[in-house]
């Protein structure tokens, strides 16, 4: 295998409206600490990751850097970087303030802030595969059916097989991926993932098949099932599929 170091952007920037709490989203205690704090957690203690630029809301740096970073001793976060208005925004400004530390022909993981279930396989496959000059998006199957709807009229029924669920982490060679922001970002292009814009500068994205259980927790729902799933890694000893 190539010689490269592996950094990860973890993006922790959102608002989380969705979830009605009192604060961000990402530190709504999960098992007893910020859901961020867990997700941090999990690549601190990855031998594959050399380090992380977090990315928050300006004014909550000095917050987490206390609260989540210092408390939870993840010496790995390099720096924690001010967010943007979008996410694709604060994903930049972390690619950005990496650029002092990873070289081109290195390898960057975007990872939400909120996805505190991704397991080490996982990290490992989507960074073997980013290694080989592609996007590694990891997802899963779609298990409903999907209905395209327009004026509340279904018009078009995609066939099922062909649908997957796009989750993080995305995986990249540096150079290529803060090239395709840059791009994205010259001409105010706002993309649903970071994949999307490697796709529109014309790079090839493949998956990597990842697990139900690596959910994104945006809703009070999500939190009762990330609980449910905590107890239940706490107690076997592995997240399952």
């Amino acid at each position: 295998m190539s010689s490269f170091r592996t950094f990860a952007v973890v993006p922790a920037a959102g608002m989380g409206k969705r979830m009605g709490a009192s604060i961000n989203k990402q530190y709504l205690q999960l098992g007893g600490m910020p859901i961020v704090a867990r997700t941090l957690q999990v690549l601190q203690q990855s031998p594959l990751i050399a380090g992380i630029m977090l990315v928050t809301p300006a004014e909550e740096i000095p917050y987490c850097r206390s609260q989540v970073v210092e408390a939870y001793r993840l010496t790995k976060v390099l720096s924690i970087v001010p967010g943007g208005a979008e996410r694709q925004h604060s994903v930049l400004n972390g690619l950005t303030a990496l650029r002092d530390h990873a070289a081109d022909r290195d390898i960057v993981l975007i990872h939400d802030g909120v996805r505190p279930f991704i397991d080490e396989e996982t990290l490992q496959r989507s960074i073997q595969l980013a290694d080989t000059g592609v996007g590694a998006l990891v997802a899963v199957q779609a298990k409903d059916t999907i209905k395209v709807v327009q004026n509340g009229m279904v018009v078009a029924t995609p066939d099922r097989a062909t649908l997957w669920q796009a989750q993080t982490p995305q995986t990249f060679r540096y150079g290529q991926i803060l090239t395709a922001h840059r791009q994205a970002a010259a001409e105010q292009f706002l993309g649903t993932d970071d994949c999307s814009l490697l796709e529109r500068s014309g790079g090839a994205v493949a998956i990597v098949p990842g697990s139900y259980r690596n959910i994104k927790i945006t809703t009070p729902e999500d939190l009762v099932l990330a609980e449910a799933f905590l107890r239940d890694k706490e107690g076997t000893g592995h997240a399952g599929t």
